[in-house]
């Protein structure tokens, strides 16, 4: 399929970057808004020998606005791909930011588009294991990022018994835990 773009029109660029693209595509003229925040990495970290995973709850608005009381979501440690970074560094860096933790290396899993509906970016997801011997600081994220993020251990048959119960929501989470459980690392 042949695809020509027309006209692009900038939305916004306060955070993020929002367009609206005007495309022919065949016959058809579309019209498109497209929000483009760059790559990301998640990760999903496991002590094989304690039993354990470690997450993140932080309050995100999109999520408070459609429903989530309280705004606070639990998720596997994640973060924006930075300009001049690879999605290892990047994941690397976030989960020492984030959780406190120091890895040295992370296995990579698999790529997916989020959504590609309204979203350009694509994220890199990552398995590592940790110990308590990685841990380097309390986490809890970046101040000039305004993250505050609590950190969460939990025992692996705690998590499974969360993942059943519906109580983690995120799709990131949710595809790593489908990974974990399938691979039998939980």
């Amino acid at each position: 399929m042949k695809i020509h773009i027309q006209e692009t029109k900038l939305l916004s660029d306060n955070w993020y970057i929002l367009k609206k693209y005007k495309y022919l595509s065949g016959e058809e003229t579309h019209e498109r808004e497209v929000y483009d925040r760059g790559n990301g990495a998640v990760i999903f970290l496991y002590n094989k020998e304690d039993q354990k995973i470690m997450l993140t709850r932080q309050f995100r608005l999109p999520t408070y606005l459609n429903g989530n009381e309280d705004g606070m979501l639990l998720e596997c440690c994640a973060g924006l791909v930075e300009k001049n970074e690879d999605a290892l560094t990047c994941i690397l860096r976030e989960t020492e930011e984030e959780v406190g933790i120091r890895i040295q290396k992370a296995e990579k899993i698999f790529e997916s588009y989020m959504s590609p509906g309204a979203v350009t970016e694509i994220i890199s997801f990552f398995t590592a294991q940790y110990s308590d011997s990685m841990k380097v600081h309390g986490g809890g994220g970046v101040q000039s990022e305004q993250e505050n993020i609590e950190v969460i251990e939990m025992s692996f048959m705690e998590a499974r018994k969360m993942y059943k119960e519906g109580k983690i929501k995120d799709a990131k989470t949710m595809m790593l835990f489908q990974y974990a459980i399938m691979k039998e690392i939980i």
